[in-house]
This record gives structure tokens, sequence and C-alpha cells, in this order.
């Protein structure tokens, strides 16, 4: 699952603080904080046909996450909506559109670790690129990572911050197995998340997600959860095991990159007939049909 260059992005605009520069001269400072120390905050949104599904929630999060590390300053979920709609006119884009949204804390005066040094305020950045959801739907395998997630009282995972290293060495070990992504379990050997998604199991017409403990609150597993409950869906979040995932009749991750896409095998073990199963693939059609009648309109 190796994403590759999509030609409809040569020469897209990216919004550095509202300039649009040409992706081959886009930059910013070597002093400014993400480059320092992985210091910013991210979201992933998606543009369905001219409305982006949940913005809402994506830029609470966003605020939620720099208020956490204590940000000075903070844009307003419509100044920063002015710089998407900016930034999607620029680039004549309406609809299979992927935005990744970072703020930093700003450029610092000098190098170095404290934030009393930040005293230009933030960077906001917009990178939009046309993308269509990047998970093969046939089925995913996926390896389990010797890579914890930090529990809250190590790193708080409601922060959705920058600094991805445990997930980039999850995703080379996935890399070196020949899988598409890894699982990442948490300290006390319960599943988390992979390097990049929410994980779900279905089990005799049960649709169960670990708890919030060691994952980030997710947006698209938030979603599902309430297509459960509005159609009738049993489903639990709670503690779950590797060995609970191999005996799954169904297993599925969720995320705004890659939506809905089933997981087919884990560790080798081939789960169930190792191919999608029909509650992923009833849940995945909720889920489009959601996302093409739902979304702030901004382009």
């Amino acid at each position: 699952m190796l994403q590759t260059f999509n030609e409809k992005n040569r020469d897209l605009l990216i919004n550095i603080n509202g300039n649009l520069i040409h992706r081959d001269h886009a930059g910013i400072s070597p002093f400014d904080s993400a480059v320092q120390g992985g210091d910013a905050v991210w979201e992933g949104l998606r543009l369905y046909n001219r409305r982006i599904f949940k913005l809402t929630e994506h830029l609470e999060r966003l605020r939620s996450s720099a208020k956490a590390l204590a940000f000075t300053h903070i844009p307003t979920n419509d100044e920063i909506t002015d710089q998407i709609r900016k930034t999607l006119a620029a680039n004549n884009m309406t609809d299979g559109v992927h935005i990744r949204l970072t703020l930093t804390r700003g450029p610092k005066i000098t190098s170095g670790m404290d934030p009393r040094l930040n005293q230009a305020g933030p960077t906001l950045i917009v990178l939009a690129e046309h993308k269509a959801p990047v998970y093969d739907t046939r089925g995913l395998s996926l390896i389990t990572s010797s890579i914890r997630r930090f529990p809250p009282d190590c790193l708080d995972p409601k922060i959705h911050h920058c600094n991805l290293i445990q997930s980039i060495l999850a995703k080379i070990e996935a890399n070196n197995a020949n899988a598409d992504d890894a699982l990442m379990l948490d300290k006390h050997g319960f599943i988390a998340e992979t390097n990049a998604t929410h994980i779900f199991i279905v089990t005799r017409g049960l649709v169960e997600t670990p708890r919030l403990v060691a994952c980030p609150e997710g947006i698209t597993r938030e979603t599902v959860l309430q297509l459960c409950a509005a159609n009738n869906i049993p489903h639990a979040e709670r503690d779950i095991s590797s060995t609970e995932v191999y005996r799954a009749d169904e297993a599925f991750c969720t995320g705004t990159m890659g939506e809905l896409a089933a997981v087919t095998k884990l560790d080798g073990r081939i789960i169930a007939d190792g191919h999608p199963g029909p509650m992923t693939r009833r849940l995945s059609a909720l889920y489009k049909s959601l996302t093409a009648t739902e979304g702030t309109p901004v382009a």
C-alpha cells in the first residue's frame, strides 16, 4: 500500500499563513516550531462534492490539541475555514480532495525548546491534494508492532500532535514485513490502533473497538459508532486483545484518509474467510451515504 504521485497535484498551491505558494517553492522557516521539535497540531479533512465532512468536529479537535499544548494564539474556526476556501478555490478543487491542516506554534526568535521564544504567532498550513481514499478495500494485511502507544500518563493521545515518530517506527516494521500497516498495542498489551487508523472487530454481529485510552479521539471512529446506534447495530467500546482479532468474524479500520477498509490478515493469520465481511460492507455503504449528503459547504 504505497501511495503514488498524482499528476493532478503537480502544480498545487500551498497556503502558508494566507500566502499561496507553488508546491516547489513552499516552505517554512527553519526556526519554526514544527521543524525545531514537531511542536504542532494537525487534522486530516476530506472534501466530498464541495463539502468537508465533519469540518466543525475536526476544527474543534485541532483547537483542543492546541490548547493542551498551550498555544498562545489559535485562529478561529471561521479564520481557518476562510483559508481552506481560499486554497480550494486557488486549486480549482471541488471533490475527491484530502486536506492536511497543520497549525504550528510558529517561528522562534532563536533556536531552542522554550515556547517563550515563540513571539510571532502561529503558522497555519493548508495543504490540499487530489487524493482518493488510500486503502485497498479488498482487504489489508497488518502485523503487530513492537512499538507501544503511550498511555495518558506518558503522553495524552488526545493531543493530535505532529510528532509521529511512534507511528513511523511502527510503519517501518510493517514495511519490512511486507504488510500494509502495523497494529499497535498499549502498555498492557491491549490493542490501541494501527499506525494510522482506528480498528474495529465484528463478532457474531457485535461491532467493537478499543477504548480511548492509548489512541486519539477519531472523527471517523465516532461516526461509525453513531451509525451503529442509528441503525440498531450492537456495538461496544472495550479492551481488546490480539487473539480476539485473530478469531473475529470481521475486522476493519477507519480514518479520514482511507474511510473504512477491511482488515483480512493479522500476523500471518487470515481473519475469517479472508474477504471483507457483510458488516464492513454495510457500514462502508452507510458511511458513503453520509458523506454524500452531509458536510460544510466550502468550494
